[in-house]
């Protein structure tokens, strides 16, 4: 009985979970990614600390557990792995690994034993494995060739499906992926073709449906796609433009992201330098909400994990903007905006818990 009491009592008194954020934004020309922590009530940010880096950061990914830090050096065609702090947020440096020309995308699959790139340059997906310690494997497990700019790839909900966007040949190709190998197969169909002068661009998928969601950059428009989860194939559903009617300027579309509840969608504008923003239906089908202003060249953005807060990048400025999500609209007004440095290309939050 006594044993009992004294492990009740001691397990009244560990202490509770505290979970923290913290923003991760590369900067380019700095060769530095800069680390921020978020003021849960306000999203106030407070810069942390710089984690330098062995060339031009660009695209950020963490492992799923949020113990590690990938990041990819396209100037110099490499991908630099970090061990994350779980109470300061810190970066400390583990490993730099040379890759393909021009790596431009990251993501890990859903167990974090591989991360997953895209090339622009070199026209090629790769595989490498994620060590226990967070290194990365010296060598690419497998490699799949596709063609010129291949701008993302990514997972599906399933972990059984990757899906790699490219802006040049308007084309997203479709692999399986083996979850214990990291093997990429082409799927049974491989490539699934856009319209010309669409390039599509960048990949999310809905939290609750198998249904995904592709940015096209020279398109400056949005499309829902139905996944198959059988066949792991796309089918186009709805296509909407990112652009108010009257603008006939120049534009790129650059990133998209949904917000955590799915209830809403959101994609940078370059040229028309704004936030676009897309109510979520039941079916998964878009309806516009409107464009919000942002700094100049809104190259990449992110929403804080509760989806209370939208942070843009502008790369032709050096600021950050800061933005409160209306849970009720998922409209978006500024609240604050921050000078972080030289070209910043990729906005990145990230929830960490420790005891």
């Amino acid at each position: 009985m006594k044993c009992l009491l004294v492990l009740a009592v001691a397990l009244l008194t560990v202490s509770p979970a505290r979970a923290d954020t913290f923003l991760y934004l590369s900067l380019a020309k700095d060769k530095k990614i800069a680390v921020y922590r978020a003021d849960s009530t306000d999203g106030k940010l407070t810069h942390i600390a710089d984690a330098a880096c062995d060339g031009e950061p660009a695209a950020l990914v963490t492992d799923p557990g949020r113990r590690f830090l990938f990041a990819s050096l396209r100037a110099e065609g490499k991908l630099a792995a970090f061990r994350i702090d779980s109470v300061s947020g810190k970066l400390t440096p583990l490993n730099t690994i040379d890759a393909g020309a021009d790596p431009a995308h990251i993501s890990t699959d859903k167990e974090g034993q591989f991360l997953l790139c895209a090339y622009y340059v070199a026209g090629q997906v790769t595989v490498h494995a994620i060590g226990k310690d967070g290194f990365l494997g010296e060598k690419p497990l497998h490699t799949r060739p596709t063609a010129e700019k291949a701008h993302a790839i990514l997972l599906d909900r399933s972990n059984r499906f990757a899906f790699v966007p490219h802006t040049g040949p308007n084309a997203i190709f479709q692999f399986g992926f083996d979850p214990k190998t990291g093997g990429l197969t082409p799927a049974s169909v491989t490539r699934l073709t856009t319209p010309d002068h669409t390039g599509p661009r960048h990949i999310v998928f809905h939290p609750l449906k198998d249904i995904a969601y592709v940015d096209n950059e020279q398109g400056g428009s949005v499309t829902a796609y139905q996944l198959d989860p059988k066949a792991g194939t796309l089918a186009p559903l709805q296509t909407l433009p990112t652009l108010p009617a009257d603008f006939k300027q120049p534009n790129a579309c650059a990133e998209i992201r949904m917000h955590p509840t799915g209830k809403y969608l959101y994609v940078a504008n370059r040229g028309h330098d704004s936030i676009a923003g897309f109510k979520v239906d039941a079916a998964g089908k878009l309806a516009p909400i409107g464009q919000t202003p942002t700094e100049k060249t809104p190259r990449s953005f992110d929403l804080d994990p509760e989806g209370r807060f939208l942070y843009a990048a502008g790369e032709s400025s050096g600021k950050l903007a800061a933005y409160r999500v209306d849970a009720a609209t998922g409209t978006l007004a500024r609240s604050a905006t921050y000078d972080v440095g030289n070209t910043p290309w990729w906005v990145m939050t990230v929830r960490l818990e420790t005891r």
